[in-house]
């Protein structure tokens, strides 16, 4: 019994005494947390006095803080003594020197520590780490670096070096590291263009792996993956043709089944390098009718075609090749489920660009009646021949059209498509009433590009019936809307021009400037529409128009006119003039990467 209560006693003591101890730490925690770094410096010393063991980090680095660094080096030395085996104390003396101001002293210890590093490589491993841990970052690689020469293994702790010299930004080490790393390890390659892409900040950094591939490639022109990210460096610096010259060589020399090809196409594309693309599906087709990707590369080439014309200025020869080009695909293959978005294509190319109504409109009716073809497909062919009935002078067969496809497709984004065609279709023949009343509805939509649309044509509707209730003005500036849907400039022009003349002192005067200015983007005039657009900004700064001219101004400076410091101004306008603007989230957006920010923080 009295064994018992003696062993119950000292249990007691000891546990009073862990507790006491908790509380102490947690105290000196709370008064360095508030800046009184003598009082809890106070108790750190009194817990390493009676626990030097467990209290010698927190009462180290307290003295540091204190700059106490004679009282810190000597507890570093007691601890060395005490367990010369342990090498994090030699470290952590370093530190102490180093916080001292003297330098060369902890060179002398590191250095030491490096000389008599043992070839173990998990020894070797842990000193690096506990440098690491003291932010030693150059000791950490030193110590691999010389692990390295005494295993004689230069692959040993790649993976550990790689995440060092990232936390440096050491991005020439990097680099060669990495390709030092990829052959033997290829599933990294993404994970090592991440990381070029994060550390890397312009063209002259890019240039670092630029050449260190090419005399990698032509010591050992074998090695694919030197290749790969070779034309990855390409694409990173929009040098589109000599990725595309990179990846097709590799192609040709593996003779593989083109994928890569295919998928750089996409990519090229997404990047509007049509020329470059395009050599890469003719690549593809060249391999012939066996080939797996023959089909989808004749197809993705006949639509890249499309691109290339229709977004930049082309001539009716360029238009009639084009045609000629999908007639010819059709020809080849058919007419069928698997071509019928073809035929929506070219219908789409005849409507609005050759202006060859009736045979868009007998090109769609057939699609329509090609059995097998996908819903969505079909629900979008309706809605085009919708158009071409419109622009055709046949709105009542036009809007069955737009109608069936609503009724199919209820609260889906082509329902709703349709939905805001029958709007416009009704604000095109004038009947305002209706047109707003559906618009209204479609204010709401889950899409927001028709959502915008919508408030923007009904907000346009409400200004200017106000003070016209016949609407007069405004069913004339809706037939040159019509025209410009139709792309028909000249006769939207002419339009345009007559408003003023037939009804002086209408309320129309910044829409006729906005109409006028999405023309001659649609016409690529890009300095044409800057003064139209800075008009409506200056002259009309509370008008409908007047914060989607000024974001119009900062897309055109930043995506055709290449003048950053605009664009930005422009998109900054935005944001302190236009707070309550449907385009403020995106002009933040893009204004801070403008700015340069790397993290998406509040303007």
């Amino acid at each position: 019994m009295k064994r018992f209560l003696m062993i119950f006693f000292i249990a007691s003591v000891c546990c009073s005494k862990l507790f006491a101890q908790n509380t102490d730490l947690q105290l000196a925690k709370q008064f360095a947390a508030n800046g009184e770094q003598q009082k809890a410096l106070d108790i750190y010393q009194k817990l390493y006095k009676q626990n030097n063991e467990d209290y010698f980090s927190p009462y180290f680095s307290s003295l540091l803080s204190a700059k106490k660094f004679d009282d810190a080096i000597s507890i570093a030395k007691k601890m060395i003594h005490k367990h010369p085996e342990d090498h994090q104390y030699v470290i952590i003396l370093g530190t102490a020197y180093i916080q001292q101001g003297d330098m060369d002293k902890a060179n002398v210890l590191y250095d030491e520590l490096l000389k008599n590093l043992p070839p173990d490589q998990n020894e070797i491993a842990m000193l690096a780490a506990q440098f690491y841990q003291n932010t030693n970052i150059d000791y950490a690689i030193k110590i691999f670096q010389q692990g390295r020469k005494l295993l004689h293994n230069d692959n040993l702790f790649s993976y550990e070096l790689i995440n060092l010299y990232r936390y440096k930004r050491d991005k020439v080490a990097l680099t060669e590291e990495y390709l030092n790393f990829l052959p033997s390890n290829p599933s990294f390659i993404n994970q090592a263009e991440n990381a070029f892409s994060t550390i890397y900040e312009g063209g002259a950094d890019y240039d670092i792996l630029k050449i260190e591939l090419l005399k990698r490639i032509q010591k050992d022109p074998q090695q694919s993956l030197y290749v790969e990210l070779l034309t990855w460096q390409f694409l990173q610096q929009k040098e589109f043709d000599q990725a595309m010259n990179q990846a097709l060589a590799l192609s040709r020399r593996q003779n593989d089944d083109g994928n890569g090809i295919f998928e750089l196409c996409r990519t090229l594309i997404s990047n509007e390098a049509y020329d470059a693309a395009i050599r890469g599906y003719e690549y593809l087709v060249s391999k012939g009718k066996d080939h797996d990707l023959y089909i989808p590369a004749k197809i993705e080439l006949i639509n890249t075609k499309n691109l290339r014309i229709t977004s930049g200025k082309y001539t009716n020869e360029d238009l009639l090749s084009l045609e000629k080009d999908y007639n010819d695909l059709l020809n080849e293959f058919g007419k069928n489920s698997n071509t019928a978005f073809a035929m929506q294509k070219l219908a789409n190319l005849q409507t609005f660009k050759l202006h060859k109504l009736n045979d868009a409109q007998k090109l769609l009716e057939e699609t329509l009646n090609i059995p097998g073809i996908k819903s969505i497909l079909l629900a979008n062919c309706k809605l085009d021949l919708g158009d071409v009935l419109l622009l055709n002078n046949q709105p009542w067969d036009a809007t069955l059209l737009y109608s069936q496809v609503e009724k199919d497709y209820p609260n889906s984004s082509v329902g709703q498509d349709a939905k805001y065609r029958n709007a416009k279709l009704a604000y095109y023949t004038g009947d305002f009433t209706w047109a707003k009343g559906q618009l209204d509805v479609l204010k709401a939509a889950t899409t927001q590009l028709i959502a915008n649309d919508a408030l923007n044509l009904s907000l346009l509707i409400s200004d200017n019936i106000k003070d016209d209730t016949s609407g007069a003005a405004l069913k004339m500036y809706a037939r040159a809307d019509l025209q410009i849907f139709a792309e028909m400039p000249e006769k939207a022009v002419k339009t345009l021009d007559s408003i003023d003349a037939k009804f002086p002192g209408n309320s129309l005067a910044d829409d006729i400037l906005m109409a006028k200015a999405r023309l001659l983007i649609q016409q690529k005039d890009y300095a044409g529409a800057v003064i139209l657009l800075k008009k409506i900004a200056d002259e009309h700064s509370f008008s409908l128009w007047a914060d989607d001219a000024v974001f119009m101004l900062g897309d055109i400076y930043e995506n055709q006119l290449a003048d950053k410091e605009q664009a930005k101004a422009y998109y900054q306008k935005i944001i302190t003039d236009y707070a309550g603007s449907l385009w403020i989230n995106e002009a933040r957006k893009r204004f801070r990467i403008l700015r340069g920010d790397k993290n998406d923080v509040s303007s």
